[in-house]
């Protein structure tokens, strides 16, 4: 009897020294998470492919760019002090990415980012969020006509489809978009602001393919009906100039496959054309060059 009571003597006294630790260990901060699920985002797309293998040619470079951490992370595209300024904040070419060198092979000018088929018309999306947060705002945006995958995007590249404000995301969150005529390839461009107990943004690029080929936004020049019955036969006395084989490299350059420049003393080439930013090196992307 006495054995029992002790017994219980030292439960009852273990219960407070418990709680006591349960009220000072540290809470984990509460954090959204989340990117577009259909149509899937780049990150989703890798994250699916699986990141130490991935299948499509762009994860694959997106990989060899940045690493496979950002596809593990796949839900965190986000800036914690976005508060609303995203175009202040988030530069020209890199708005896949969020300006996150982490993510900056989300950014990678390709026309073979796997993208979903899809028509003009109403288009139900599907928004995957890990962490739901309650009175969040959603804005969805389209690629211009005439935009150009191979381009570095820009924020006068996005046109406004339609912002859903205090919203109540679950798990998985559908909205119906209503899709714009569009021919070729584009991106479906999505912002989640949360509006309560944090100024956190996250931001997703997800592809889309109408059909057909992305025409230039402005139409070539017509050539003449008739040619030249009698072209000049004097060849020009001074041959076009050979571009040079080295530079420097330099980001906003636009670099196309076989271009070559120079950079801490070496020579590189370029294998895959894109626009340079600061963050893709040559040093340090393996994917976009390789010594000369």
């Amino acid at each position: 009897m006495r054995s029992t009571r002790a017994k219980v003597a030292v439960a009852a006294a273990a219960v407070p020294a418990a709680s006591a630790v349960a009220v000072l260990a540290p809470a984990a901060p509460a954090s959204a998470h989340g990117t577009m699920s259909d149509p899937p985002s780049r990150v989703y797309v890798c994250k699916d492919e699986g990141p130490e293998y991935p299948k499509s040619d762009a994860c694959k470079a997106a990989v060899a760019v940045a690493g496979t951490q950002a596809f593990y992370d796949w839900n965190e595209v986000s800036l914690l002090d976005a508060a609303g300024r995203h175009r202040q904040i988030i530069p020209d070419g890199q708005l896949c990415s969020a300006g996150r060198a982490k993510y900056r092979g989300l950014d990678l000018q390709r026309t073979d980012w796997p993208a979903k088929r899809i028509t003009s018309g109403p288009l139900t999306i599907t928004y995957h969020a890990t962490a739901p947060h309650a009175a969040s705002n959603f804005e969805y945006y389209i690629t211009r006509e005439g935009w150009d995958p191979s381009q570095p995007l820009r924020w006068a590249d996005l046109v406004h489809l339609q912002t859903f404000n205090r919203q109540n995301p679950t798990t998985f969150t559908k909205w119906t978009l209503n899709i714009p005529p569009r021919t070729g390839r584009h991106l479906i461009y999505s912002i989640w602001q949360r509006v309560m107990g944090s100024n956190e943004a996250f931001y997703t690029c997800s592809d889309v393919d109408f059909g057909g080929s992305n025409g230039p936004t402005t139409p070539p020049t017509t050539p003449p009906t008739n040619p030249p019955t009698n072209p000049p036969t004097t060849p020009p006395t001074t041959p076009p100039t050979t571009p040079p084989e080295s530079g420097t490299w330099a980001a906003g350059t636009a670099y196309k496959t076989g271009d070559k420049v120079t950079y801490n003393g070496a020579t590189y080439e370029c294998v895959q054309p894109h626009t340079a930013i600061a963050g893709w090196e040559p040093a340090t992307t393996s994917a976009l060059w390789r010594t000369a």
